[in-house]
């Protein structure tokens, strides 16, 4: 079961820089320069790090909007609220809050691994220590994440890789995103060989070497797809510089191959899901957990919200609260046609699409009722029926999101092998996932019954003409079925430069009832909305930004 990783700090740093809330009042404060000098204060640093992933603000709940909306799902209501609504139905502006709070947070964690980095460095007896390295390496492995997250969101940033401990240190124009992934490059590369092997014994809620080779694998191939640049066009790399980047995806893939331990769970997909609610730790598909507290216990901190804001809906209950499971407010919608597109012995559709939600009734107490709206099918990946029951908040709940599964390494091996003329390997890996999930393996026989219309929808966007662009059909629907809702999909859509293109077309075919409610195909400003807008507090506060937003925003 979970354990109850503690994030609140007992000692706070007494540096000059911003940190996040704590509950108790820190038991000492240490000037910076006198504080690292033991392993317990260097890994009471690292903690500070992670602390800030699981914040409300940041991955327990406003990260969900940011992916959104793809064509899996969508957020339900379009009347602007300057927080979810607007980032999911592309309507965000420059104000909006929730921008700014995930903003917030990733310089918060960049900047407190900057000084957990340079502070360890210095520590007497570094070189030798293993122990110390593996703690630089956790610190690095969380900087390269958060200034990915940086660069998906935002392209060309502010950024640097010293604390910040001065009024003058704390404004920065903008770095080009090539030179913020080379320093990604070279952290990943430091936590590969300095974290942790996997094992069973080693949490999951602390990264392996392969969560840094997946990673690395996941940077490369956005790197090397397409991206919005400040003249409004969508660019990518030449043909000979994308070509070295799925290389290297290779190359990652095989270094997890070689290290070994992580697979698919061998519980299977629907296991694998029932255990993120349930608060399962599952070191053996996941590569690395952002922990969440089990709010059952009495924690209120580090509490999340995967499976009340994007699960299927619970109403609110009354009596014991340690006799129920809580509510969910169910935010998110999956676009139904999903549903469909499986396979009915695919594993993954019924944990994909939700059909039902919980009503109260005071005598029986939540009661289990199907939807006929197609309007009201849910996200179903996390669920509060799958949770333990107490609660301390209705909304908040301690189920981990998992940002990088085994599942993804494969189809992003498998998306480089094709990619570099392997496409027989390229389907070996894409057959893997869909024999874990009892899908059909696909093949040149049944390739157009299961790829093409009417079981799924005809992509006139990808060539499928030869072996190669068939992959490339198969793979997105592939990463659909596998990885909805999990943080990628937008961002694959993205890279392969047809995000624009597939919003309108899901909008264009999506059931009548979803009018007016799936608006993506509409609200989607090509040259605009591959970006987010810098939050405009940023803008005015830092003159090195000279009042430019990124293109489209003011």
């Amino acid at each position: 079961m979970k354990k109850y990783k503690v994030f609140a700090l007992s000692a706070l740093i007494a540096a000059g820089f911003a940190s996040c809330d704590l509950t108790e009042e820190p038991t000492a404060y240490y000037e910076r320069d006198n504080y690292f000098k033991t392993y317990n204060q260097a890994q009471m640093a690292v903690i500070g790090i992670y602390d800030c992933l699981s914040e409300l603000g940041h991955y327990g709940q406003d990260e969900m909007a940011m992916p959104a909306s793809d064509d899996t799902y969508y957020i339900n209501g379009t009347g602007t609220d300057n927080t979810r609504r607007d980032i999911a139905h592309y309507m965000v502006k420059s104000t909006n809050t929730w921008v700014a709070s995930i903003w917030k947070f990733k310089y918060l964690g960049i900047d407190r691994a900057n000084l957990a980095i340079e502070g360890i460095e210095g520590m007497a007896g570094y070189e030798g220590d293993t122990s110390l390295k593996e703690l630089v390496a956790q610190a690095k492995f969380l900087r390269a994440f958060l200034a990915f997250d940086l660069v998906k969101y935002w392209g060309d940033v502010p950024f640097k890789t010293k604390c910040t401990f001065t009024y003058e240190d704390a404004f920065n124009g903008r770095v080009s995103r090539e030179t913020i992934y080379d320093q990604i490059i070279d952290d990943l590369n430091f936590a590969k060989e300095n974290l942790q092997k996997g094992k069973a014994s080693l949490s999951p809620e602390t990264p392996s070497q392969s969560a840094a080779h997946a990673l690395l694998m996941r940077v490369y191939l956005q790197r090397a797809g397409y991206s919005l640049q400040q003249d409004k066009q969508l660019t990518r790399p030449d043909d000979a510089k994308r070509k070295e980047y799925f290389n290297a995806v290779i190359t990652e893939w095989n270094s997890i191959q070689t290290k070994g331990y992580h697979n698919f769970y061998d519980g299977g997909f629907v296991e694998l899901f029932k255990g993120y609610s349930a608060g399962v730790l599952n070191s053996q598909e996941s590569l690395w957990e952002i922990a969440f507290n089990p709010t059952g216990e009495g924690y209120r901190d580090n509490a999340g919200n995967w499976g009340t804001y994007n699960g299927p809906l619970v109403a609110a209950p009354s009596g014991n609260a340690s006799e129920n499971m809580g509510r969910a407010n169910a935010f998110f919608r999956v676009l139904p046609a999903w549903k469909a597109f499986f396979e009915d012995t695919d594993e993954r559709r019924d944990v994909m699409v939700c059909t039902y939600q919980y009503k109260w009734d005071k005598e029986k107490g939540h009661v289990k009722t199907e939807n006929k709206k197609v309007a009201d099918w849910y996200p179903g990946k996390w669920r509060r029926e799958w949770m333990p029951k107490g609660y301390v908040n209705p909304n908040n709940v301690g189920a981990n999101y998992c940002p990088i599964r085994y599942a993804d390494a494969v189809l992003m091996a498998a998306e480089a092998y094709n990619e570099t003329g392997n496409t027989s390997e390229a389907w070996r890996l894409l057959n893997l996932v869909r024999t874990r999930a009892q899908a059909t393996p696909i093949t040149a026989e049944n390739y157009s019954s299961l790829m093409k219309a009417p079981k799924v929808y005809d992509l006139p966007y990808i060539d499928d003409s030869d072996e190669a662009g068939k992959f490339r059909t198969a793979l997105y629907w592939e990463r659909g079925f596998e990885l909805a809702f999990e943080g990628q999909r937008k961002y694959d859509l993205l890279r392969w430069g047809f995000l624009a293109e597939t919003l309108r077309l899901f909008q264009d075919k999506m059931d009548a009832s979803l009018k007016g409610k799936y608006v993506a195909g509409d609200k989607f400003v090509k040259g605009k909305h591959e970006l987010f807008p810098i939050p405009l507090g940023e803008i005015q506060s830092n003159p090195a930004l000279e009042n430019k937003n990124n293109p489209g925003y003011e």
